[in-house]
Order: structure tokens, then sequence, then C-alpha cells
């Protein structure tokens, strides 16, 4: 009998069809899902694929744009990174504590990050500044302020010397613009020749004269020439170690050499080369010198400028460090004539009308006083005086120099009854007391001051203290000075009276408060000669335009604005003598 299969059951039923339908929503979802996954992956690696290729040409085209309208401070042809962290080589020498940081103005736009590479992250450089530049500057070039710009493509340059000019602006700084740095030297370019004192003169002992810092033995004031204070007995080549101890107590001293106006060289020059003027070989006399170039050209502070912005005094005339040969014979040391030097500044008693870098200062007289007043009094006394003799001169004659006219002067001092004369010969003489000289000047109206051992001297500064003055003639000098009417007396008086206080120098040991002296006006003359340096610099100029050195005393006559020179009224009296022969200039001698 077959078996009868039971009818199912609305429940029954209901579960197999719910089965259905289940597997059904499945195969949807799954299909659903890989759809979606391949539309992901398509709009992954197909849509987003393309753009980002399209990005990255983008981005490199945008750099590279960007990095031709940058001015790179190198000549080199890798990417520049425009934030501070980004570097460029300096070419300026820096120092390890890293006081000569040129400054470096913020970029004003924003700029694509370029990252550096693992070579150049090694090597710590210095950052410089990314110039932009206009097509108006690319044709016109601009010289902006601080930086030097010249055009599109060239190069531009932040110097480490920037700082310093900076501080010229900031009027709330009493030094700004007037910082002096100085150099440490070693003790044998300057302390150690103090020490050994007797070596420094042949025929003087030295060694009282660097006392008082340099002034020598106080004056007694017993003939009532002098003021009771303020007076000592100066020897006339001792601006070496006057000078140093002066700036010493100069205002402004930095150890910021980055802020310095100007960078000075206590090396006493004049005293080294005095001990082997005579009886030593040139190797002697060139021995310190270029032991001082070795020191200095190894600092960093010399790379900023190339030693142009260095200054050193000698208390010497410039003749005793312009040997122009090797020969044993010719005088003097090579000093001035060193490469390195030439780019110096050189203070001495007696220039060069032929010299780029040699600038005189006075000699020192015996007055050096510490307070404003003392200068005061002097003027004064001086405008009081009354004066019996009408010219007046203090030498000795020089029968084997025929362009000498101190023979002739002294002839007329002899025979005129207002004219005074004080000779000097060999040996003991007044010539070589103070007040002696000193006193004749101020009984004089006028003194005759013909050149010297060299065409300067000494006793010209003196006389300017006790206010006279007169150029020699090759005439009657008695009736050419009655020609000049007691008017004219008393204005050419109060201009010499006026010149004191700057053809002084006042005590190392104090300072002057209202009035500038010899060290003030020489020093504020090397840092106006700097700034000027610096500015042309960033302007890529020279000092000079087609500078000729035989003219050198013509470029000190311009005005400003002024870069050249031509013929001049005085060219007869400055013409450089042939055959090497500095003094043979009749023509001035004798007018």
């Amino acid at each position: 009998m077959r078996r009868r299969v039971a009818a199912s059951g609305p429940t029954e039923q209901m579960d197999k069809g719910a089965g259905k339908n289940h597997q059904n929503r499945l195969c949807f979802l799954v299909t659903l899902s890989a759809f979606f996954w391949i539309l992901l992956l398509y709009f992954h690696f197909i849509v987003l694929g393309t753009n980002n290729v399209s990005e990255s040409n983008q981005l490199e085209t945008s750099i590279k744009n960007s990095e031709s309208s940058f001015v790179h401070l190198t000549n080199d042809d890798h990417l520049a990174e425009p934030r501070k962290e980004a570097t460029q080589p300096s070419t300026f020498r820096e120092s390890t504590d890293s006081q000569f940081k040129p400054v470096n103005p913020e970029p004003t736009n924003p700029e694509p990050v370029v990252h550096a590479s693992p070579q150049s992250q090694s090597k710590p450089i210095n950052p410089e500044p990314i110039v932009h530049q206009s097509p108006e500057s690319q044709s016109n070039p601009v010289i902006p302020e601080p930086i030097s710009q010249e055009s599109a493509g060239h190069e531009v340059k932040s110097f480490p010397f920037m700082k310093a000019l900076e501080t010229i602006e900031n009027k709330s700084d009493p030094c700004g613009g007037r910082y002096i740095y100085v150099h440490d030297l070693p003790s044998r370019f300057n302390e150690d020749m103090l020490k050994d004192c007797k070596s420094l003169s042949l025929w003087t002992n030295m060694c009282k004269y660097t006392a008082n810092a340099g002034l020598g033995p106080p004056l007694a004031n017993t003939e009532g020439v002098f003021s009771n204070t303020g007076w000592y007995t100066t020897n006339q080549f001792a601006v070496d170690v006057i000078f140093n101890n002066r700036m010493k107590q100069y205002e402004c001293l930095t150890n910021d050499s980055s802020i310095a106006a100007a960078i000075f060289v206590p090396f006493y020059a004049g005293f080294d080369i005095a001990r082997y003027l005579w009886g030593y070989n040139i190797s002697m006399r060139d021995a310190a010198s270029l032991d001082l170039v070795n020191w200095l050209t190894k600092r960093p502070e010399w790379g900023i400028m190339g030693g142009k912005d260095h200054f050193l005094v000698a208390g010497r005339i410039t003749w005793d460090f312009r040997r122009g040969s090797d020969e044993e014979s010719d005088w003097g040391s090579k000093l001035l004539f060193l490469p390195a030097t030439k780019n110096m500044s050189m203070l001495v008693v007696e220039s060069s009308p032929w010299g780029a870098n040699d600038f005189a200062i006075p000699y020192p007289t015996y007055f050096h006083p510490s307070k404003d007043a003392e200068v005061f009094n002097w003027q004064n006394r001086m405008r009081k005086l009354e004066r019996k003799w009408l010219f007046s001169f203090a030498g000795a004659p020089r029968p084997g120099d025929p362009l000498s006219i101190r023979g002739q002067l002294m002839e007329q001092c002899r025979n005129s009854e207002v004219g005074k004369l004080l000779e000097c010969d060999f040996g003991e003489s007044k010539c070589h007391s103070p007040s002696s000289i000193m006193q004749m000047f101020q009984t004089s109206i006028f003194c005759l001051q013909p050149q010297g051992d060299s065409y300067t001297r000494r006793s010209a500064f003196d006389s300017i203290l006790a206010e006279d003055d007169i150029r020699k003639r090759n005439v009657s000098i008695e009736e050419r000075l009655k020609q000049i009417s007691p008017e004219q007396i008393k204005e050419m008086r109060e201009t010499v009276i006026n010149l004191i206080p700057r053809v002084i120098y006042a005590d190392p040991r104090s300072k002057l408060a209202t009035l500038k002296d010899s060290f003030d006006v020489a020093v504020q003359s090397i840092i106006d000669r700097v700034t000027r340096l610096r500015r042309l610099t960033i302007e890529g100029l020279p000092e000079y335009d087609n500078f000729v050195e035989q003219n050198g005393w013509k470029y000190a006559l311009l005005d400003e604005g002024q870069r050249s020179v031509g013929p001049h009224e005085w060219d007869p009296f400055f013409s450089k003598p042939k055959n090497g022969d500095d003094r043979s200039r009749k023509k001035f001698m004798e007018e």
C-alpha cells in the first residue's frame, strides 16, 4: 500500500518562501558590494591617479617658476630654501661665536617649501634672503636697502656689516653708528715694547716718556709759561701709546664686532720701527709688520671687509713705512706697501700726498687737559697776551740741504728789530726746553714754520697752541707781515685759537665733556670713511671713479657726491718728484 504523504501546512510553506527570499537578498548585497568596490577602485586608480599626476606636474612647474623668480646669493643651480632654516653659503668668513651674522629681512610673500638634500643638511651654512624682482626691476635694476641688487639672475649679497649700518638709524642709542671694536692683540705688538722701553730709541731713553699713559713727566710751571695743570714733557713720537690709552676711555667700545663702525688695531707701529731704523736689515724692520698681517688676516673680523674697516696709529711720519724696494740701503719698513695693509687706514703724524690709505693726525703737544675748563682758560689767556715780536723762528740751519730756506729765515730774524730767533744747535740748547719754546711763541704775533726733517714739524702744532702762524715766503718777512692790518691779525688769531681743542690730545685718563680733541676728530673721520665705503660696497661702486693714487691729495678736497678729480691749481706744489726723491719739490719749498 502506498504511503500517503501528509499535506504541508501554512507555516511550512512560509518557511520555504522565506529561505528563497533570503538567498535573493544576500545575492543582491554581494553584487552591490562588488559593484561598490569596483567603483571605488576605479575612482581611486583612474580618476584620482590622473589628478595626482596633474597636480604633481603643476607643483613641479610652480617650484621651477618660483625658483626662476628668485635671486640667489651664489652661482649654484641648486634649489634654495626660502624659509629661515634653509641657507646659502656665505661669501664672508664667520666666527664660531656667530658674531657676524648678516641681517636678513623676512620674505613678505609665502614661498613653496623645498626640502634640502641630506648633503646640504649636513653642512651648516648661513641664511640669506631671497629677493623677488618685478619685470621693471629686471630691466632697470634698483638697489634696495640693505640688499644690493643688480638684475635678474645676477648676484645679490647681504653683507655682514648690515647690522652695523642699522645702528645708525637707532636714534635712541647714543652710540649708534659709533661703536669701535678693538682687537685683543698679543702683547708682543704693544705692551711688550713698553716693557723694553730703552730699546725704543737709539738716542733717547723713552722710558720716562711712556709714563702717565704716554704723556711723560708733568711740566713744572716755574716760569709761569704754562697752566698749573695739564702740561707734560711729551715726546713727539708718543702718539702710539697716547692714542691707544685714549681709546680705552672711548665711550662706545663694543665686544660685538658685527655692530662696529670701525675696528681698531692697537699695534705700536711707530715704536716698532723706531727700534730698527738704524743698523738693522730689512728682515728685522719688516718682521713685526708681517707678523701682524699674518695674525689679522686669520681673524674672522678681517673677512667682513677684507680689512677696509680696520685702522691703526703710527706716531711717526709715513716715509718710515714706505720702503719701496728690498734693498738693504732703502729706508724704513714696507708696512704701508703690504697687500693686506693697503686696505687698512693708517693714521700718521705726516701723510703722503700721493697715498691712498694714510691720513695725517697732529703731533702731540705738551698740553693734555683733563677738563673743558682747562682748554677754555688757555684760549682766553692766549687772546689777552701782548706780543712784542712781529715774527719768530725756533730751529737750526740745514746747510747740507740746497732747498732749505732755514738759513734765510734765521738771517732775517737776526737782522730785524721785530724778529726773534731761538737757535737750536746740537747738544743742550733752549730748543729742548718746552718753556723756552712756548715763551717765545707766546710773545710773537707770527711764527715761521719751514719744513723740518720732513715736510711738517712738531713745532707747528706748538705754535698753534701759542696762537701764531705764517707761511714762509721768499720775500722780506718783515715787510710782508707789516702789510697785514690789525683787524686781519685779530681775525687770524681767533681762527687759530679756535683750532686749539682739535690739535691737542686730552689726558687719556679722563674725557673732555663737550670739546672734541684730536682723538675724537680722527676716530669720527675713520668712522665716516668706513661707513661711506660700506654704502658704496652695497651699491657695487668703488670708492672713487678711475682712482689714481698719485693724485691722492686731491680726493680729500672733493665735495660731497664728487667721484673724480681733474687739474687743480695746487698741482705744481704736489707734483710727485722723480727718482724717488720725495722731498725735492723745489717750488713748494720756495713759494
